[in-house]
């Protein structure tokens, strides 16, 4: 099983190296459905694991210039302040309903980032420091409450908000995940025991991972990094929900997620934005 664990390990931390995310969205499912590690359990060794992870991550991607300390110092200290107050929470709430919950701000996130928005430039200023703030703080509550790092909400946060280029959100990503995760872990600590030798091959495997996910990132423009982490977080958004739904209804709802997403995008793909005008005529 602890052969298993590090083979699977090693795809979580490749996805936060690649993606300054995703590792917790591998890491829950295969602590709860592989090797049958109990939710709360789970959920603080998810937390653990992806903290360690990103740190090692992070790194790289500092070597390269792509995390901006003081943008992610902002929203990182939101982040754990949210965290710990997640991770308080979360002994109190059902584990099945924050997983549900989970996944739809999954599948929310991911058709968004498809969609597309116009990146950010510069650094947060005046309100925007202020929206920034509130944004981590809930990334972080979220975060502390189901044992994520948070990246799929992130990254997007970070380059919407944070005014970072899809790059520089993504090395920076990893250091508010690990601000956010030991936070949230100091919030779970008190009532829950971890298998520290379990949680030692996962995390050693998944640094490997995430090693050879920063060099891997290096050779990937902005745009193919956004669609391809968009693309993971919906797919695992569609098999998440569907895991946890009552039996009868996780095949429905993956078919009608995958009809609303398809429409989406084509809505999107052959129709006007919002506000965008018809050119004029020339006279």
């Amino acid at each position: 099983m602890l052969i298993l664990a590090a083979i699977l390990s090693l795809a979580i931390g490749l996805s936060l190296g690649l993606l300054g995310g995703g590792g917790s969205i591998l890491t829950l499912p295969m602590l709860v459905y592989v090797l049958h590690v109990e939710a709360k359990e789970s959920i603080a060794s998810s937390l653990f694991v992806v903290g360690v992870t990103a740190i090692v991550g992070m790194l790289g991607h500092a070597r390269a210039g792509r995390v901006e300390w003081k943008t992610g110092l902002l929203f990182g200290t939101a982040a754990m302040a949210g965290a710990y107050a997640g991770g308080r929470v979360a002994h109190f709430v059902p584990g099945k309903m924050l997983l549900l919950a989970f996944g739809v701000m999954m599948l929310v996130t991911s058709v968004a980032m498809l969609r597309g928005r116009k990146e950010a430039s510069g650094a947060p200023r005046g309100s925007a420091r202020a929206k920034t703030l509130l944004v981590g703080a809930g990334v972080g509550g979220i975060s502390g409450l189901v044992g994520a790092g948070g990246g799929f909400l992130i990254v997007p946060a970070l380059n919407l908000f944070g005014g970072l280029a899809m790059p520089a959100a993504i090395g920076t990503s990893l250091f508010v995940i690990a601000l956010q995760s030991f936070a949230g872990l100091g919030g779970h600590i008190a009532h829950t025991t971890l298998d520290w030798q379990l949680l030692s091959v996962v995390s050693a495997s998944a640094v490997v991972g995430s090693v050879a996910g920063v060099r891997i990132a290096r050779h990937l423009s902005p745009a193919t990094l956004r669609k391809a982490f968009a693309w993971f977080v919906l797919g695992m958004a569609i098999l998440f929900i569907s895991r946890e739904l009552p039996a009868g209804y996780g095949l429905p709802f993956a078919g009608g997620a995958v009809a609303l997403v398809g429409t989406a995008l084509v809505g999107r793909r052959f129709l006007p934005r919002g506000g965008d005008a018809a050119p004029a005529q020339k006279a």
